[in-house]
């Protein structure tokens, strides 16, 4: 693939968005919600239209996702980088909403929420069949196995993370203390005192932490919903110096887009998703996890260069890889400051085909996992037009940025690619819209004027810790360069501070950083793009430079807020199906354009939602 496609140039920007939501069963008489398990039915519908011509000229597509409940649409056809096509993404997602729920049964909604409130609390979803030994992939306490998509790679997926690992998953999210919330809190709903299978004795033994809401399936974390863009570079190493840029942004936007603060019927103390799946696909054993001593003969048994691996297979990236930035190459130890687990195997095989160290040991990193999926039909492939076995491993590891080679074959017309996917997804396609919109020009303004964003890795890891912490976005600071100018002065490690969000987003003069807005803006207006479609792109800046600042709050610091707000709320951070229902129906009406104006939505949205911060 590599040989084929390097000198591969010329190829202009294209990029897409992929907009995951939940389909929710609202039975209003009884005054519930309930995820709805019809995704199969609902793509079929969808398929059936798409077969009959009547989305043709939509420019939409709708994909399965790992929960029975969720569905992903893409466009059909990638966006360009054009000014005008910009404008194309809020409506074009607008119409993937409409055309779903075109094909939902009248009491279904499809809703983008990064998590469920109540997944795993109860009888959460229609039809909901009970937990416990008839759950024989996940084995959870409180997810039954029917909320998989039936796909034989999602059930596999799910027992094969669990048997490699040698016990299930455990996921601890830090419990919300309020005023009645007990302290310890002892997580009444984790049965303590009865087997359903042998390896659950350890969620007595310690994987269930007090003060923490405990999962333990892989659903938990792959049942959220996201929002992604994939962008196509001009060349390898234009896509290769993107994927580094890009990188330290991932937790701003962590922070920024922070959606998700109710876990299993609880609120919790965080508000953003991404080690909730990071714990949920852990498929290390215990030595790897550094639990347990390796065994005498483990360099036996593996090409890896360590026994402990840090880190799950989702998490945030851990090297920067571009060969072409003078910054990067006059001091690569300060920047790539994490001591990396390679397979020896796979970096000498690429190193003696010709790659260069950087690009080698980033796929020798990747290649420390195993697959956890294979297909036998599959083994036996030609390389030459078939990636299956490469993308086994490069797709699941999940990590904030992916660098993605052109796929070989027929399809080597698509060129070389990065997908920034750290973004959680909005309640709004104008908000989902708005930071589609800014990633893309952000992208544009780094090419253009040649951005340095470079901090050592170990900062940025640093910084995805801290984009998690209940509103972030307004309560704390991350490591930031400076001088990201090619003429701000010749230090090689560059000028690096503890910025808000806000002085990132929007300026800090006493840090002499002027803010990826007013770079947006500034480009805009070196690119003389003409005065309407100046004004329409920036009601999606404002959104993002408001949001920054505070003024608006994040879709969590909401959600937060409309819980401990209703009236059957008892401060003990517990979530109702009754508080859940009004939630959903709120939701829906904001999704729907309506309640915008209603005093109460227009309070907590409009103004910052400070009541209960």
């Amino acid at each position: 693939m590599y040989n084929s496609t390097k000198d591969k140039k010329g190829d202009r920007l294209l990029w897409g968005d992929e907009v995951e939501c939940m389909v929710v069963e609202v039975d209003e008489d009884a005054r519930t919600a309930k995820l709805s398990l019809r995704q199969a039915q609902i793509l079929e519908d969808l398929e059936k239209a798409e077969r009959a011509g009547e989305l043709r000229d939509d420019n939409v597509s709708f994909h399965p996702e790992y929960g029975r409940y969720m569905l992903e649409s893409t466009p059909s056809k990638p966006f360009s980088g054009e000014f005008e096509d910009l404008l194309q993404v809020e409506p074009n997602m607008a119409l993937r909403r409409r055309i779903a729920r075109r094909h939902m049964n009248e009491n279904e909604i499809p809703l983008t929420l990064t998590s469920y409130p109540m997944l795993g609390a109860g009888e959460f979803c229609d039809p909901y069949t009970g937990t416990g030994t008839n759950n024989p992939a996940s084995r959870s306490f409180f997810l039954p196995d029917e909320i998989i998509n039936p796909h034989a790679r999602f059930p596999t997926l799910t027992a094969n993370i669990r048997w490699r690992r040698g016990e299930k998953v455990a996921i601890n999210v830090p419990i919300y203390k309020d005023e009645r919330t007990p302290d310890p809190f002892v997580d009444p709903t984790v049965p303590w005192n009865r087997d359903i299978f042998p390896e659950d004795a350890n969620a007595r033994e310690g994987a269930a932490l007090r003060d923490h809401v405990y999962m333990d399936s892989m659903g938990f974390g792959m049942g959220c919903c996201c929002l992604q863009l994939t962008f196509q570079a001009t060349d390898i190493d234009e896509a290769r110096n993107l994927y580094d840029q890009l990188a330290p942004l991932t937790p701003i936007f962590l922070a920024l887009t922070a959606a998700s603060p109710a876990y299993r019927g609880y609120l919790s103390d965080q508000d953003a998703r991404w080690n909730v799946i990071a714990g949920s696909v852990d498929d290390r054993t215990r030595t790897e996890r550094g639990v347990d001593p390796a065994p005498p003969d483990w360099a036996t048994h593996t090409h890896n260069s360590s026994p402990v691996i840090p880190k799950s297979r989702y998490d945030s990236i851990d090297c920067y890889i571009s060969d072409t930035n003078a910054c990067l190459a006059a001091s690569p130890a300060h920047y790539n400051d994490q001591t990396l687990v390679v397979n020896n195997k796979v970096k000498d095989r690429l190193l003696e085909a010709g790659f260069d160290d950087l690009l080698a040991t980033h796929f020798a990193h990747l290649f420390i996992r195993d697959p956890i999926v294979v297909f036998q039909e599959l083994l036996e492939q030609d390389d030459a037009v078939d990636s299956d076995h490469f993308e086994n491993i490069q797709s699941t590891n999940w990590q904030t940025m992916r660098f993605k080679p052109p796929p070989p074959g027929e399809e080597s017309r698509i060129g070389w690619r990065v997908e920034f996917r750290p973004m959680e997804i909005q309640l709004t396609d104008f908000e989902n819209a708005a930071f589609s919109i800014f990633i893309v020009l952000v992208t544009r303004v780094i090419l253009s004027y040649n951005l340095n964003f470079y901090i050592p890795i170990s900062r940025v890891d640093e910084n995805m810790r801290q984009a998690h912490s209940r509103d972030a976005v307004n309560q704390s600071r991350f490591w930031f360069r400076t001088n990201i100018f090619p003429d701000d002065g010749k230090t090689a490690v560059g000028t690096y501070k503890q910025l808000t969000v806000n002085e990132i987003i929007n300026g800090c003069s006493s840090a002499g950083f002027i803010g990826l807005v007013p770079l947006v803006r500034k480009y805009l207006h070196s690119m003389n793009v003409d005065l309407e479609t100046l004004c329409q792109l920036d009601r999606y800046l404002q959104l993002v430079s408001k949001r920054a600042s505070g003024e608006l709050c994040t879709t969590a610091t909401w959600i937060r807020n409309f819980v401990r707000a209703h009236s059957d709320y008892e401060r003990d951070s517990r979530i109702t199906q009754s508080i859940n229902y009004d939630l959903i129906q709120t939701v829906n009406k904001i999704t729907k354009g309506h309640g915008w104006d209603d005093p109460e939505v227009a309070a907590s949205l409009l103004r910052g939602c400070k009541d209960f911060a």
